[in-house]
């Protein structure tokens, strides 16, 4: 996500230390603090961004850091008409207050000329204490210290705001907020762009790219959850209301005028015409465990078997190979996407079986990331971002059938049947230790 809205401010990713996994601070090379305010304005994984004045691996390294960072950039913030505060932050351990008194008076032979104000400073610094991320190990002093600016926080707090569970319209699936902004970050949305979301669903991925000024529009096969018919996802609500849809949704949250529409449609036939182009693609297809994937049948199905959703319209749907789902969206998103344009999508994955050439891959499309949601000890699902960068010709259509790296794909055509074998072994498992 960082690296993405790094690129969208128009900076690039670079690291002056190694990032550790296993911390939540990372040290960034980032140009001006115009474009860090800019980052932590779409954010929702980063917590605040601070202008790093000095950090060690101990007390005395970071005061010796402190002591060379340039006196000319220390200056403007600590003025005599100026007001300040220090607050300190420690992960994995808690400090009493005499303790943080403590470590604030150590950092007396720093030049603060202003007058202290804890309730609202103009300038506020932090001391940042990591201790680890094991809680049944902390050591007694810090493994790495902090001391910096504070800039600007990020947008956690969307994360509550378009929380799925105060949501007008929901369905079995729908995205979670935290996961549908990171989605959108990652597909760089910006204001007036045009997101497409082929698996629209209840419209969940559609909301955060509106909250960031993008028009959205989507599909989905299935007529009752465009329409707000049906039965409800909602405990002790067994119908949908009359104002249930994914419009409805978008006025909640004060969006309404970026919801271009939804249509009824079946994302593996063409319904667009040629130079409808979308910046970004941004998708959570079915992968068949609550929600089956399908696509509109043959006429020789038709005539075998004909389903009715709502009165007055029919459809018929065959199985809809997961396989098949992606190499359609990446076509989709080859032929469709402006260049430069995103596509995000979640893969899932069976953990034992994973490799990096089980990733679909598509000529006009290169893989930017891959990030890891863990679902269960032997499933997670990987959010893929993919940029177009050659434009699409007919010759690049079926390209992927001609690639020796073809059949590996297949194996997500299973992934059903495995994620139930393994919950059927956790169930039998608990059961067998119950009757220990």
């Amino acid at each position: 996500e960082i690296t993405s809205l790094l690129s969208l401010c128009g900076g690039h990713f670079s690291g002056e230390q190694e990032i550790r996994v296993n911390s939540p601070f990372w040290i960034l090379n980032i140009p001006s603090e115009e474009m860090a305010r800019g980052l932590m304005k779409r954010t929702v994984c980063a917590k605040s961004i601070f202008e790093l004045w000095g950090h060690g691996r101990s007390a005395g390294e970071l005061y010796a850091s402190l002591k060379n960072y340039p006196l000319d950039k220390m200056l403007p913030y600590l003025q005599s008409d100026s007001t300040y505060k220090i607050h300190i932050h420690t992960f994995n351990k808690t400090l009493t207050q005499a303790q943080k008194i403590k470590k604030i008076d150590a950092l007396e032979f720093l030049p603060f000329k202003g007058k202290v104000n804890l309730k609202k400073p103009e300038h506020i610094f932090w001391i940042l204490e990591d201790y680890g991320m094991n809680p049944n190990n902390v050591p007694e002093e810090p493994i790495h210290l902090y001391f910096g600016r504070w800039i600007a926080d990020g947008q956690r707090e969307l994360i509550e705001s378009y929380s799925v569970k105060k949501r007008h319209f929901i369905g079995n699936t729908s995205m979670d907020a935290c996961l549908s902004f990171i989605m959108a970050n990652h597909g760089r949305v910006k204001p007036n762009d045009v997101v497409y979301d082929p698996f629209v669903g209840t419209g969940g991925l559609l909301i955060s790219s509106a909250h960031f000024g993008a028009y959205v529009c989507g599909t989905d096969i299935d007529y009752n959850t465009i329409h707000g018919l049906g039965k409800a996802s909602r405990k002790n609500q067994k119908w949908r209301g009359p104002d249930e849809n994914i419009r409805a949704n978008l006025r909640q949250y004060g969006l309404e005028k970026y919801y271009l529409d939804a249509l009824v449609a079946d994302s593996s036939r063409p319904i667009w015409r040629k130079g409808m182009l979308f910046d970004a693609i941004i998708t959570d297809p079915p992968y068949g465990i609550r929600e089956a994937p399908r696509r509109m049948g043959s006429q020789k199905e038709t005539d075998k078997a004909v389903e009715r959703s709502t009165e007055n319209h029919f459809f018929v749907s065959s199985s809809y190979h997961l396989s098949d789902i992606f190499f359609d969206l990446l076509k989709f998103a080859a032929e469709y996407l402006v260049m430069g344009g995103r596509l995000v999508y979640w893969l899932p994955i069976y953990r034992p079986e994973y490799t990096e050439e089980i990733i679909p891959r598509h000529p006009c499309l290169k893989l930017i990331s891959n990030c890891e949601q863990m679902l269960s000890s032997h499933t997670s699902r990987r959010l893929i971002t993919m940029e177009k960068v050659k434009e699409f010709k007919d010759q690049d259509e079926n390209s992927y059938l001609l690639d020796g790296q073809y059949m590996p794909y297949r194996g997500h055509n299973s992934f059903r049947e495995k994620y139930f074998s393994g919950v059927t072994k956790r169930i039998a498992k608990e059961e067998k230790d119950n009757q220990k």
